[in-house]
């Protein structure tokens, strides 16, 4: 299974230059994300091609690609390894996705057209129908639906930063996945209010209930990790 159900990024994933290499940087980058792969684990090619059943190069190319994508980090001559948490990297992350995203929702809904439009409410439906209690296909739907906010922007290199955004954000947001007070929260209401502003074309409102509504995760998630330090 892959992230969004489709492909790692709903923004375009990195092409790998080979079939196995693309399977093996798929399948890396999904385990990252979802943490099979731990937080600081050190990355053994050997042990990695076992566990995915491909040769060594394969696996050392995709792991070459996911250091451009900040989800693997190369170690001087000592291989690689998954990049460790901190409540600062995830504090610094979110203070990007907050500024970056609302450059590219406002200039996607500036550009704003029927077809967008409909593209983010069928987003929203599917979303708001997937259980919740399927984490990873639930955070699957969300990607889709916050990207799609952000589709009609012109910048590439913006949507680019902002998808990978997402996913050094998703890394962190796994942690909540079954923590009560994460659950407690109407995250649907959220989403819905966020859609409805953008589908009105108020820029204003629909970035400040974005802006809100990761504030909101990032609050919480950061009191995770400092529980986790303390």
């Amino acid at each position: 299974m892959t992230i969004d159900g489709q492909s790692p990024t709903a923004a375009g994933p990195r092409e790998a230059p080979t079939s196995a290499t693309q399977t093996a940087y798929h399948a890396l980058r999904r385990m990252i994300l979802i943490g099979e792969l731990a937080p600081g684990e050190k990355l053994k090619i050997d042990t990695l091609r076992k566990r995915l059943d491909t040769g060594a190069s394969p696996v050392r190319e995709a792991l070459s690609l996911l250091t451009s994508d900040q989800l693997v980090e190369r170690l001087d001559q000592r291989g690689f390894r998954t990049p460790e948490i901190s409540s600062a990297n995830f504090t610094e992350i979110l203070l990007l996705r907050c500024s970056l995203e609302d450059m590219a929702l406002r200039d996607s809904i500036a550009r704003s057209d029927q077809s967008w439009e409909e593209h983010l409410v069928l987003a929203h439906h599917r979303m708001t129908r997937e259980p919740r209690d399927n984490i990873e296909m639930f955070e699957n739907r969300h990607k889709e639906f916050h990207m799609a906010l952000l589709a009609n922007c012109t910048s590439p290199i913006l949507l680019r930063f902002c998808n990978q955004l997402y996913d050094l954000n998703i890394r962190y947001r796994y942690l909540a996945g079954h923590a009560l007070g994460y659950q407690k929260r109407d995250i649907t209401a959220e989403h819905t209010a966020i859609m409805e502003a953008a589908i009105e074309r108020n820029a204003d409102l629909a970035s400040d209930r974005l802006t809100r509504h990761y504030q909101q995760t990032g609050s919480f998630l950061a009191g995770l990790l400092d529980g986790q330090t303390a």
